[in-house]
């Protein structure tokens, strides 16, 4: 059985992806790790070239900035590194540049591969999964998160990324598959608030016009991370590789409950899953199934 890596980045240093530390979470178990690099004006393509691994292959790319509607351009550039990866693969596994994996997971994530990889009608592997919010102390735990997705597919031509990247499709058809008991770690909104805000501004030129975003996205010199539902203590460890980003967090964030913005629906139905488990009306992006 043979893995492959993918995944896309751009801009990393300016944004504060911790990328390294995402393709370096997953190193163990690939064989391999693609990475489409858009071109960048930070040194992002010296960070990943600079990771010691003769696993890597750089992918250079441009973005089509001319995409402006539904993250369409994030899914194009998955499906440039997912085109690169080797035929001789069975499983192609993707994490997105703020996304990183526990080494405590590592042996599970293999070994379900393993069982799975004689089952051709699974098509992929499905984790859950940890955002992180303010700190590295905080997880969101309402309804505006996804609770699990795909991250690992089938080395199979006809499986492309689905609109701006967060999950994939074969043939406009959800996969089939199986879970895997392992969470991503999600840092995407955990970084100084001023990367933060300028991440924002940049990022909804993928998703929106200019018009847009003049009117929706406040300017500020600084990202307003008060602005959340809900949250719940983080009490577990963090994967080893990301110990030296921990260290950098040169900010603060106090997460008050009484200052919860949300709706008396979504109050309703958050109680409702904290009681059963049951989120209803939940999206899944994937089809399980049960063997």
């Amino acid at each position: 059985m043979k893995v492959s890596g993918f995944t896309f980045v751009r801009n990393a240093i300016k944004y504060d992806y911790p990328v390294v530390e995402s393709i370096t979470s997953i190193l163990p178990i690939c064989d391999e790790f693609i990475v489409a690099v858009g071109s960048s004006d930070d040194g992002t393509r010296e960070l990943v070239s600079g990771i010691a691994s003769n696993k890597i292959q750089i992918i250079d790319t441009i973005w089509d900035e001319t995409l402006r509607k539904d993250g369409q351009v994030l899914a194009l550039e998955t499906d440039k590194a997912l085109a690169a990866v080797s035929p001789e693969s069975t499983w192609a596994f993707y994490l997105q540049a703020d996304e990183v994996v526990h080494e405590k997971y590592l042996p599970g994530i293999k070994t379900a591969m393993e069982k799975w990889e004689m089952y051709p009608e699974i098509e992929g592997l499905v984790f859950r999964y940890a955002h992180f919010w303010g700190s590295y102390e905080y997880v969101g735990d309402s309804r505006k998160w996804y609770r699990n997705e795909v991250r690992v597919i089938r080395n199979d031509p006809q499986i492309h990324s689905y609109l701006d990247a967060q999950g994939f499709r074969k043939n406009g058809e959800k996969l089939k598959v199986a879970p895997v008991e392992a969470t991503i770690y999600h840092y995407g909104w955990v970084k100084p608030p001023e990367n933060q805000q300028a991440k924002q501004e940049n990022f909804h030129r993928y998703w929106h016009s200019d018009r847009w975003i003049k009117n929706k996205v406040t300017k500020d010199s600084r990202f307003d991370y008060t602005g959340i539902d809900s949250l719940v203590p983080f009490s577990e460890t963090h994967p080893a590789v990301m110990k030296e980003h921990l260290g950098r967090q040169n900010w603060e964030f106090h997460y008050l409950p009484s200052h919860t913005h949300s709706s008396l629906k979504n109050r309703i139905l958050h109680w409702i899953e904290k009681k059963t488990g049951w989120r209803i009306g939940e999206y899944r992006n994937y089809r399980l199934l049960n063997k």
